[in-house]
């Protein structure tokens, strides 16, 4: 990999916080030198080839002296086991960058799990800026938020 390698294309939620597309493992290390800490995997295995897994990703992403974790994702409704292991992830050391397919999922999870950790209000807008208008979402994130 060559210094210029180009950042994975990345939607900007917060100052700590990107989602996007699965990069390939050798743009982890322009994640790395960009300042990003953490790379949180949403995608399961089941949908990518062998050698862009999550074990092969997150071997990659420690090469590149980032921290790795899964919540993992699947199409459809979101389990609550991933919703914690995302709140888990988050406590590791950012600015965090997560993947899925197409970014999508990897923004719905940071927004369901930051439920009642910001205002729903700021949450919704910053997926709005990043592309994301779903008026219907704020309801969701409005409960997991009473919750808590």
């Amino acid at each position: 990999m060559t210094p210029d390698t180009a950042l994975p294309p990345m939607a900007h939620l917060t100052e700590d916080f990107a989602a996007g597309p699965q990069p390939a493992a050798e743009e982890l290390a322009a994640l790395a030198a960009a300042g990003f800490r953490t790379v949180i995997c949403n995608r399961p295995d089941d949908e990518v080839p062998p050698g862009e897994r999550a074990a092969d990703m997150a071997a990659a992403a420690r090469a590149a002296g980032l921290e790795f974790a899964q919540a993992i994702v699947p199409h459809g409704p979101i389990p609550h086991t991933a919703l914690e292991a995302e709140k888990d992830a988050l406590t590791l050391p950012g600015p965090h960058f997560a993947y899925c397919a197409a970014g999508v999922r990897a923004a719905l999870i940071w927004a369901f799990a930051e439920a009642g950790r910001r205002p729903t209000g700021e949450i919704v807008a910053a997926l709005s800026n990043a592309g994301l208008h779903m008026p219907g979402l704020r309801r969701q994130i409005e409960a997991l938020a009473e919750q808590g």
